[in-house]
C-alpha cells in the first residue's frame, strides 16, 4: 500500500490504465491457449515449475516453459494458473526482475514455499476440483509436498501425461538440440566406461538388497558413466538421456543419430554381451521401464534426480531408493588422473583471471571499461586457454 511507484522500469498494475515497462511480456494469448487446454482436460488449476525432466540446475530453451508462459526469466519459480487467476512464486533474488518482466495478468507471490502455493490453490480452486501437473517435471519430494498440502481438502492432484504448456506453445517451441554427442578422450577420464560399468555392477552385487538394475535420470550421471559429452544445455557439457543398467544389459535412451561415429563405435564394441550398450529412443524410457518392472526385479535410483513420473512407474516393493544413485556417489570421488586434470584446469583458469585483473588495473582508470565489456573480456581470456569449452556459468560482473 502507499503511493504508486515512481520507477518506470517496473509494472504498476494499480494505475488506470496499468503501466507496463518495455521489458514486460504480454501473456494474454498464451494464458488463453493454456486455459483452453485445461478445460479440455478437466483441470481447474495447472502448476508450471521451472525444472526439466532431469531435475537439472540449468535448463535448455526448449524446457523454459515457465519463461515462455509468464515472461519471467529467473532461474527459479513456480506458476499456477486457474481459469480466472494466475500467480508466480519466486524468491527475493528475483522480485524486482519479476516486476519488470510480468504483465498485469500475474500476481507476484514473494515466497517459494509449497505451503503458500497450496493455500493459494485451496482459495482459488473449489472443493471437488482437479489440480493438474506434468509428473515428469516434479521431483518425488516436491510431488509429495503438493500431495500433503492438498490432502483431505477435496481437491485432487491429477497427473497429466500431456504437458499443457507444450500444447499451448505449439510449433513456436524451440526444437530439441541436434548437435553432436561426442566421446571424451581417454586422456581426460582416467578410466574407461567399461571399468565404470563394472564398478557400478559390483556395488549392485554388494548391496544388501541385491538390486537388479540402476536407473539414471540425472544428465551428468549418463555423461560420466559412458565418458560422453554434449552441449544441449548452456554451460553444461551434457545431453538428454536416461540409462537403465542391469546385471547383464545396458540400455541408453538417447537420440542415437546424434552420436558421433567414434562414440557409437565405443558403445557397440562389446556387442553382443554384458558390455554391449543397446541404444533406445529417448522417448521410450517410460514404456521400457514399465515392461522391466513387471519382472522379478529391484530398481535402484537416486530420488534427488528422478521425477515422480518415472518413480511412479515402479511398484513400491520393487524400488530401492537412496538420495543419490551409486553413479552419482562414484562420480563424486575423483581418481588420481581426474584430480591432476582438475588442478591443471584451475591453473589455466587462474592465468586467465590474473590476465583480467591486470587488464582491469590498466583500463579502468582510463574510463574505458564497464561491467558488460569487462565480462566479455574475461570470457575471451578464458576461451583463449587450452582445452577451453567455455565458462561453467554466465560471468557475473558487477562494480560499485
Amino acid at each position: 500500500p502507499g503511493a504508486p511507484s515512481t520507477r518506470n522500469d517496473i509494472r504498476d498494475c494499480s494505475s488506470d490504465p496499468p503501466y507496463l515497462p518495455p521489458t514486460a511480456t504480454n501473456s494474454t494469448a498464451r494464458l488463453a491457449a493454456l486455459r483452453g487446454s485445461m478445460r479440455a482436460q478437466g483441470a481447474h488449476a495447472y502448476i508450471v515449475p521451472s525444472t526439466d525432466a532431469h531435475m537439472s540446475e540449468y535448463i535448455s530453451e526448449r524446457d523454459a516453459r515457465l519463461g515462455w508462459l509468464t515472461g519471467f526469466t529467473g532461474s527459479a519459480g513456480t506458476a499456477v494458473v486457474t481459469q480466472d487467476k494466475a500467480a508466480l512464486w519466486t524468491d527475493s533474488r528475483y522480485w524486482t526482475q519479476a516486476e519488470r518482466e510480468l504483465d498485469c495478468n500475474w500476481e507476484l507471490q514473494r515466497t517459494t514455499s509449497i505451503e503458500s502455493i497450496g493455500m493459494w490453490i485451496l482459495k482459488a480452486v473449489p472443493a471437488g476440483g482437479n489440480v493438474s501437473l506434468d509428473p515428469f517435471l516434479f521431483s518425488i519430494d516436491t510431488w509429495n509436498s503438493y500431495s500433503r498440502a492438498l490432502h483431505g481438502s477435496g481437491r485432487t492432484l491429477l497427473p497429466l501425461e500431456t504437458n499443457l504448456v507444450d500444447q499451448a506453445w505449439g510449433d513456436q517451441r524451440p526444437l530439441p538440440s541436434s548437435s553432436e554427442i561426442y566421446s571424451l578422450p581417454a586422456e581426460f577420464t582416467g578410466s574407461s566406461w567399461q571399468e565404470k560399468v563394472a564398478g557400478i555392477r559390483q556395488r549392485m552385487e554388494e548391496h544388501v538388497r541385491h538390486p537388479t538394475a540402476v536407473l539414471l535420470s540425472g544428465l551428468e550421471e549418463t555423461a560420466w558413466l559412458f565418458n560422453l559429452r554434449g552441449d544441449d544445455i548452456p554451460y553444461n557439457p551434457v545431453f538428454y538421456s536416461y540409462t537403465l543398467l542391469t546385471n547383464t544389459t545396458i540400455s541408453l535412451f538417447v537420440e542415437g543419430s546424434r552420436l558421433s561415429v567414434a562414440a557409437r563405435e565405443s558403445l557397440r564394441s562389446g556387442c553382443p554381451g554384458p558390455l554391449c550398450v543397446e541404444l533406445q529412443d529417448y522417448g521410450q524410457v517410460s514404456a521400457h521401464l514399465r515392461r522391466y518392472a513387471q519382472g522379478n526385479v529391484t530398481v535402484w535410483l537416486g530420488t534427488e534426480y528422478t521425477t515422480y513420473g518415472l518413480y511412479g512407474i515402479i511398484p513400491q516393493d520393487k524400488l530401492l531408493e537412496e538420495n543419490y544413485s551409486p553413479v552419482m556417489t562414484a562420480k563424486a570421488v575423483k581418481n588420481a588422473h581426474e584430480q591432476e586434470m582438475l588442478r591443471a584446469a584451475h591453473v589455466r583458469d587462474a592465468v586467465a583471471v590474473i590476465q583480467y585483473l591486470l587488464w582491469l588495473e590498466k583500463t579502468v582508470p582510463q574510463g574505458q571499461v564497464d561491467e558488460f565489456s569487462g565480462a566479455q573480456h574475461i570470457d575471451a581470456l578464458r576461451w583463449a586457454q587450452e582445452q577451453s569449452r567455455g565458462p561453467s556459468f554466465q560471468s557475473i560482473s558487477a562494480s560499485g
